[in-house]
Formats: C-alpha cells, sequence, structure tokens
C-alpha cells in the first residue's frame, strides 16, 4: 500500500504456488507476560479487521473480498460481498478502508473503501479482468511512467446475514490517482455518528510531482486528473501547477478551482454521503469542500477515535524522512486542520517541494508555521523509536493505530487508554501511554511487538485484546495478555502430511513447551478439522483420513488453564502436490527498468497426466532492501 515508502527494485521473485502457502514463520518478541496467537488463518492480503457486537467478525482482503467469521473460534469464513471486479488490485491499490455501521446489526451496514478500476465516473474494470484477485497496469503506460488512471470509491453495503444483499450503494466516487500509491485510506465512526473517510495524494513516490507527468506513451495524456492550470493533456510547470502531490493543498486553489478529496480526511453523513450541516466550510460553494476537516496529508493510511472523544487520529505514510501522527482535535470547530503536505513533511519544509518555488507551497511558508497544524507526534525514518529496541530503521510505513478502552482490558492498568500504532516496514507494534492530561504522552513509547508479521490494520477487540492483519501472511493475530503464568509454546507435527487414501497420520506435539518452570502440559486435538478440540488428548494420536482435504490444530494447556493453539496443519488424503519448477526467468537474469521479462514454468503430478496452464498461479513479488530488508508483492497472475 505505499504506506511503503520511496521504492529502490532490487529483485524480482516469481513463484507458482499449488499448495496454501504457510503462516509467516517470524517470530514475536513482546513485553514479559504477553504472547501473540494466530486467530485465523488461510486468508490472502488482509486489510483490514472489524468486530460485530454480535460476535461475528469482517475481514476485508485487499482484492475486494470481505468474509465474515461467525466468532473468533470459526475457522471456515464466509464470503460476504466480491466487489473485485470493481477493486483494482495492484501495488498499494485495493480494497483498504472497511467499518460496520455503530448500529450494526440492526442498522446492517457495512462500508468500504477502495480503489475504483476506472477513472472518476467510468466503468470498471479498465485495467482489471472481472472476478480477478490480482490486477496489473500494463506498459504503455507504465505503472510509473504515464500511470493507469484510477479513482476512489466509498460505497455503502447492506448485510442478510452473512452475505450482502441488494446493489453496492455509491455514496462517494473521486480521489483521482494517476500512480500506483496513496490510494483510499480508512474509515471510522466518530462517537458523533458520523463516518470519517482518508485518501491519499495519489502522486508519484519516486520523485517530485506537480502534475507533469503523463504523455509519455501514444494515446496517454498529461495531467491525467486533470489539475490546474493546464487541464487534462496540458503541460504543467512551477510556479502555477497545482497537481500531483499538490492535489492535497485543492483547497487553497484559488476561487473557483476544483477542490479534490485526495489527501484530506472527509466528515460525511453515512446514509447520503453529503456533508454535515455542523462542519467547518458547510457555507462553501464546492461540495468537496464542505465534506473536508483536514488536509495537506501524503498518505493518511490508518484512522482511529480516542475512546470517549470526537478526536480523530491519523496514521500518515511519510516520504523521505518521518512518518507522522496526527491529530485533529475538533473535526466541527471552525478550523479545518491543514497538515502541510507536500509543503512541509514533519513540520519542516519538504526540501524538494521547497526547491520548485511552486506557488502553492510558498504562499504557505509566506504565512508561517501557525497556517499548518504540526504533528502530534513523529519519527525519523532513520532513528529507533524507543531507544535500544531491536526494531530496524531505514525503511519506515506506519500501518496501523489504535487506543485501547474500557477498564475491562486483560492488559495491565498502565496501558489503559494507551494508543497502539504498528509500522508494516519495520514489522514492530508499540505502545504509547497516557500521559497527565489524559492524552497519549509520546515520551513514554514502549515497544510491545518487535518482530510482528507484516502489519497493516490494529484493531482492539471486543475481548480487549489488540489484534492486526498480518498482510503477507495471511493471517489475523491476536496479542494475549497471561500475566506472571506465561502460556505454553506450542511444536506440532504430522508424518505423513499427504499419501495415498485412506491416509494414517501419525501427530506429535510432545515438543511443546512451557515458559514458566514446573508447570505440566495436557493436549486436546481437532482431528477431523469441524473445530471442536475433543478427538483426542494424547501428546501423540494418529488419525485415519478418507480422501480430501483436512486441517488439523493442537490446543496445548498448562495447569493454570493458559493455553496455546498451533498454526493449521493441513493433510491432503489421496492427492499428492504437485511440483513446480520456474523454467524462465533463469537464476541470475539480469534486467533494467522498462524491461519486458517473459516468464515460464511447468509441473508434474503424481495423480494428474499433465497439469493445464490455468492450475498455475504466479506472484510478481519485490524485494525492497533500503536498509533492512522487507518485501511488497506486485501482481498475481
Amino acid at each position: 500500500m505505499r504506506i511503503f515508502k520511496t521504492l529502490i527494485l532490487v529483485t524480482f521473485i516469481l513463484s507458482s504456488f499449488i499448495l496454501p502457502a504457510p503462516p509467516s514463520a517470524q517470530a514475536a518478541t513482546l513485553p514479559t507476560g504477553f504472547q501473540e496467537s494466530i486467530v485465523f488463518s488461510g486468508l490472502t492480503s488482509p486489510s483490514n479487521i472489524r468486530f460485530s457486537p454480535d460476535g461475528r467478525v469482517f475481514v476485508a482482503e485487499k482484492s475486494g473480498l470481505i468474509k465474515v467469521f461467525d466468532n473468533l473460534s470459526d475457522t471456515t469464513p464466509t464470503v460476504f460481498a466480491d466487489l473485485r471486479t470493481n477493486t483494482h488490485n495492484f501495488w498499494d491499490r485495493g480494497m483498504l478502508g472497511m467499518a460496520l455501521d455503530p448500529d450494526f446489526p440492526t442498522h446492517p451496514y457495512i462500508y468500504v473503501l477502495y480503489t475504483y478500476d476506472a477513472a472518476i465516473g467510468a466503468t470498471a474494470p479498465r485495467w482489471g479482468t472481472a472476478g480477478a484477485t490480482s490486477d496489473g497496469c500494463p506498459t504503455p503506460p507504465g505503472a510509473t511512467t504515464d500511470g493507469c488512471l484510477v479513482s476512489g470509491r466509498l460505497s455503502r453495503l447492506q448485510a442478510n446475514g452473512n452475505v450482502m444483499t441488494g446493489p453496492e450503494q455509491v455514496l462517494i466516487e473521486d480521489w483521482c490517482q494517476q500512480f500506483p500509491s496513496h490510494s483510499v485510506g480508512d474509515l471510522v465512526f466518530g462517537a458523533d455518528g458520523a463516518l470519517y473517510v482518508s485518501g491519499g495524494d495519489g502522486a508519484n513516490f519516486n520523485n517530485i510531482d506537480y502534475g507533469q507527468s503523463g504523455g509519455t506513451n501514444a494515446g496517454y495524456q498529461k495531467n491525467p486528473c486533470g489539475d490546474p492550470p493546464a487541464g487534462v493533456g496540458g503541460t504543467m510547470t512551477p510556479p502555477t501547477a497545482e497537481g500531483g502531490a499538490l492535489r492535497s493543498q485543492s483547497l487553497r486553489r484559488p476561487a473557483g478551482e476544483p477542490v479534490t478529496l485526495d489527501g484530506t480526511i472527509i466528515r460525511i453523513d453515512p446514509d447520503t454521503g453529503l456533508a454535515l450541516p455542523d462542519n467547518p466550510l458547510i457555507s462553501h460553494t464546492s461540495a468537496n469542500a464542505r465534506r473536508i476537516v483536514a488536509y495537506g496529508l501524503r498518505n493518511p493510511f490508518r484512522l482511529a477515535v480516542r475512546p470517549g472523544t470526537n478526536e480523530i487520529w491519523i496514521g500518515d505514510v511519510g516520504w523521505n524522512s518521518r512518518e507522522e501522527m496526527n491529530r485533529v482535535a475538533d473535526p466541527t470547530d471552525s478550523y479545518v486542520d491543514n497538515f502541510g503536505w507536500p509543503c512541509y513533511e514533519g513540520n519542516k519544509k519538504q526540501s524538494s517541494y521547497d526547491t520548485a518555488d511552486l506557488t502553492i507551497c510558498e504562499n504557505l511558508y509566506i504565512e508561517g508555521t501557525s497556517a499548518i497544524t504540526a504533528p502530534y507526534y513523529s519519527y525519523s525514518h532513520s532513528a529507533q523509536v524507543v531507544t535500544g529496541e531491536n526494531c530496524p530503521t531505514g525503511s519506515t510505513s506506519i500501518s496501523g493505530i489504535a487506543f485501547q478502552y474500557g477498564n475491562s482490558s486483560p492488559y495491565p492498568i498502565a496501558y489503559q487508554d494507551a494508543l497502539f500504532f504498528a509500522d508494516y516496514s519495520r514489522d514492530c507494534i508499540w505502545a504509547m501511554f497516557k500521559g497527565a492530561d489524559g492524552l497519549p504522552d509520546p515520551a513514554s513509547i514502549q515497544t510491545l511487538v518487535d518482530g510482528a508479521s507484516n502489519p497493516v490494520d490494529i484493531e482492539m477487540g471486543p475481548d480487549g485484546y489488540l489484534y492486526y492483519a498480518d498482510f503477507d501472511g495471511g493471517t489475523i493475530r491476536r496479542i494475549e495478555y497471561y500475566g506472571q503464568n506465561q502460556p505454553p509454546i506450542v511444536a506440532a507435527t504430522a508424518n505423513p502430511t499427504y499419501g495415498a487414501a485412506p491416509l494414517n497420520v501419525s501427530f506429535d506435539a510432545s515438543a511443546s513447551s512451557d515458559p514458566d518452570v514446573g508447570d505440566t502440559l495436557s493436549y486436546a486435538w481437532d482431528l477431523d478439522g469441524d473445530g471442536a478440540y475433543d478427538d483426542s488428548t494424547l501428546a501423540q494420536p494418529s488419525y485415519i483420513y478418507p480422501i480430501g482435504n483436512h486441517t488439523v490444530r493442537v490446543r496445548v494447556t498448562d495447569n493454570h488453564g493458559a493455553y496455546a493453539i498451533s498454526d493449521p496443519i493441513l493433510i491432503s488424503s489421496g492427492n499428492t502436490p504437485p511440483t513446480p519448477q520456474i523454467n524462465t526467468p533463469t537464476l541470475g537474469t539480469t534486467w533494467k527498468v522498462g524491461d519486458t521479462i517473459n516468464f515460464s514454468g511447468s509441473a508434474t503430478d503424481g495423480q494428474d497426466a499433465s497439469i493445464p496452464a490455468s492450475a498455475f498461479t504466479w506472484t510478481l513479488i519485490m524485494h525492497h532492501c533500503p536498509s533492512n530488508c522487507h518485501t511488497h508483492p506486485i501482481q498475481s497472475f
């Protein structure tokens, strides 16, 4: 979601997957008494988690699928809605925001925010294929050359049980996006019942962008978003250019010029998508301006509301130097917060945009720093958040923000009203504790999870635990607290995991252990995959499987009641997995930006005489190593 920084493309891997990929094996380090566990697995690029008051859990996948689990023990989700045809799932684009109506399920509406695979007012899919999970951007136009022009869409879906009923109700279609990052952002409901929506600037992340890009390839226009003063097809030059990242400052354009929603926070009526009557700019002539309560943001990827208030807290992904945590103290006062991007990054002038002498920025500089709202907290890309921690520096992208609330949380009292925030690139989650004034205190930050698994959304669950979406591993994870009694560490194996039916499988969890000396362990197995741990209490049971695929887990409990559940073990009876091979490109192939790389592969299988091309799934993964290495899934084929 280019919640991720400026990219340096180092290498790529083309992989074919026949069986589901295992969950991430990265080991997390947490403070004493805390533990991370996997709640749901088998998901594909989960981007949002939302908890319903009736116990259900909704998970949005970046492709445009929404799945619903009946409860936290459910292992077989139902597809609630499939918006893949409308969603452009490419690089950082996709379904990125979701919220349940505050009175759900009595008021049975789910709100979604996604990259719409078409220009504003056009028909999807423009670049992808109907029903496809992953989309592309061909060359030409080229993802970062002329760009595949798309937009953003906010819609309301009606629930009937566990499935969507009726048509998608489109509330807003806006957020012009030329380049594949800084797309739409997040959705939250305030205590006032208003729906708050964030969106990025849609600009180029490789270099300064004031709308000058486009028109390199025949048939593709310059300035396709039509920003002033040149309009669609026109040449944009300093100092008058107002496009690209400067769309985040469109509220400062001269009267009569269009106001966009790029780089803003809007406050709307959830039934209509219109501005609420107590918004600060309700008398403005522009419908978009009437919606806006904050602007000057680059990629406000995640939002949170501080409990008991209408304060809006924003995790804004930075560019070259800093990540920002911004606060809108009162969305209905007369002041519309301007956080300064792209003229400012952090609380300093952004050097590249300052050097360009752009009128919008120069006018803002003349007004001084009183014209912008400084970040509530920011951290440098080159510095640790907590001195001495193991979280890496360099590549950085704030990717989650959530408040602990209520007095019934199982966490220690110090965490009451704490603010949690996550960074996808650093794979870490932190807690910012409450200060004397009741607000989070930037001087009291503690590392909560070091070595988290690719967090892109963090939410407080109904049980008072913090949950997060593991984007790369396809899991939903929970941060639990057990105090002085730590839960067991599960180690479970199966042999064999596939073969001819009926298949006799031996399981072994005897290598499981407990960090607390002297604790004893008991075992409960779900061997038949029905979600109930009632099939065996042995450490080393066996089970005979009929033909088919089966999922097995074991729950290991200590003598004080703390327990942990294993990752799922997939058993395939009557079938063996194919053996895939990448034929081209060969290992060691070199390339330069703009080259076309052809790829091909083959596979052998014990059951099937031949494997058709339709059985192959290819995934392009970018390894990004500005300092600490991590990956970005680019596209699947």
